[in-house]
């Protein structure tokens, strides 16, 4: 039995933790808080944390778990740079899994969009399309930008000189070493994703579209299962799931 904290309970993903916990004989909610909740109250009563609360609180609950020596599994999207440092410099104290998404799709999508990349070669254009409901606050979405960062190792560019956001006005001809990234707010949609190979005569286009957060809920209860039984390290979904 594996007892997890749950961090964030009272936001969307918290809840579909809550709601999909339950029906997982092999685990135990030992624990719930919302942001501005004192982790440390209840952190002896857990393996394990989830969090998907606020960016600004993830690295301070990460810290607590290194101080308790327990494992943590990180969902919370739109993270600085700073943040995520302090988060991964704790790797070597606790397991640690953070991903941008817990979809086990998604991770496929992953897998196929490096694998795109590698096959198509340098000749297709390459864009990435996001969308998700309105109440959303961060853009582009984790996902979005681990699949740019995925393309942009394929080729060896430094993403920020190659990215681009969107286009507006008489921005010239499409350069063939850009990455254009989409960001798409509407209604209540969960989670839409594609990548888009474009060249002439030719378009590949790979999509993954969420439906329901609980199938972001299982990935990360599986996760969670999973880094308990790691050493300290700093892993991903494609760790857990076994694509590495």
């Amino acid at each position: 039995m594996v007892k997890i904290i749950i961090t964030g309970a009272k936001g969307r993903m918290g809840q579909a933790l809550v709601a999909c916990a339950a029906r997982h004989p092999e685990l135990k909610a030992a624990g719930a808080i919302d942001i501005g909740g004192d982790l440390s109250s209840v952190i002896a009563q857990g393996d394990v944390v989830i969090d998907f609360s606020s960016h600004d609180a993830t690295a301070g609950f990460a810290a607590i778990c290194a101080q308790h020596k327990k494992a943590i599994v990180i969902g919370t999207t739109g993270l600085s740079e700073n943040e995520k440092s302090q988060i991964t410099n704790l790797k070597s104290q606790i397991p640690i899994v953070l991903a941008s998404n817990y979809s086990t799709g998604v991770n496929t999508l992953f897998w196929l969009t490096r694998k795109a990349a590698e096959i198509l070669g340098p000749g297709f254009d390459l864009e990435v399309v996001e969308m998700h409901h309105r109440m959303k606050k961060d853009a582009p979405s984790g996902t979005a930008t681990t699949l740019v960062e995925i393309l942009a190792s394929v080729r060896k560019q430094q993403l920020s000189e190659v990215l681009r956001h969107g286009r507006q006005g008489i921005v010239g001809e499409r350069t063939s070493a850009e990455i254009g990234m989409h960001s798409l707010r509407g209604g209540d949609v969960v989670g839409d994703h594609t990548v888009i190979f474009a060249t002439n005569g030719e378009r590949v286009e790979l999509t993954h579209k969420a439906s329901s957060r609980e199938t972001f809920a299982n990935g990360a209860l599986r996760a969670a299962e999973w880094v308990v039984k790691q050493r300290p390290g700093l892993y991903d979904m494609q760790d857990v799931l076994g694509l590495k």
